[in-house]
């Protein structure tokens, strides 16, 4: 992930402001916020600034996902192309899923707080949405995950990593 994250904090610097180049990060899966406080470190910019705009960026594309993922699923799987990709991140998430599926809201929430490969926020909507989980506890769980995962990647990104710097 830090080759990934080093990557785009370079390709995207020369037409964005730093904090710009964190939001994009955050928004994007697999990076998510975690991908976005390691290139704030990376960055310089203080924790104080990047923490809200990583949350901003992770938390921004879940209700969507919430809402919509299984009538665009539904949709991509009626075009031949996708049907492959999309019955593969299906099986890909589903899993994943069985923890989630028992212990629902704390499931939900300690998958997407706990910041390993494979989960995070938008794996942990797609899971939510797929087992058909109420969306107000879904958010809320996916919410609660992602200030865990902050606190978590706060230390990583900025007191071990930092500490290693100075």
């Amino acid at each position: 992930m830090d080759s990934l994250v080093r990557w785009f904090a370079e390709y995207l610097s020369p037409y964005a402001t730093p904090e710009t180049v964190v939001f994009i990060i955050s928004l994007f899966p697999i990076l998510e916020l975690r991908g976005g406080l390691i290139a704030a470190s990376l960055l310089q910019i203080p924790a104080l600034t990047a923490i809200p705009i990583c949350i901003l960026g992770n938390i921004l594309p879940i209700p969507f996902i919430l809402l919509f993922i299984k009538q665009i699923f539904k949709w991509m799987k009626k075009i031949e192309i996708f049907r492959p990709m999309i019955e593969w991140l299906e099986r890909k998430a589903m899993g994943k899923s069985d923890k989630i599926a028992r212990y629902e809201f704390w499931g939900l929430l300690i998958f997407v707080g706990i910041p390993l490969p494979g989960t995070g926020a938008w794996t942990g909507a797609l899971i939510a949405s797929l087992l058909g989980i109420d969306i107000k506890k879904s958010s809320l769980a996916i919410f609660l995950g992602i200030l865990m995962a902050t606190v978590i990647m706060y230390v990583v990104s900025y007191v071990m990593v930092g500490s290693v710097i100075s």
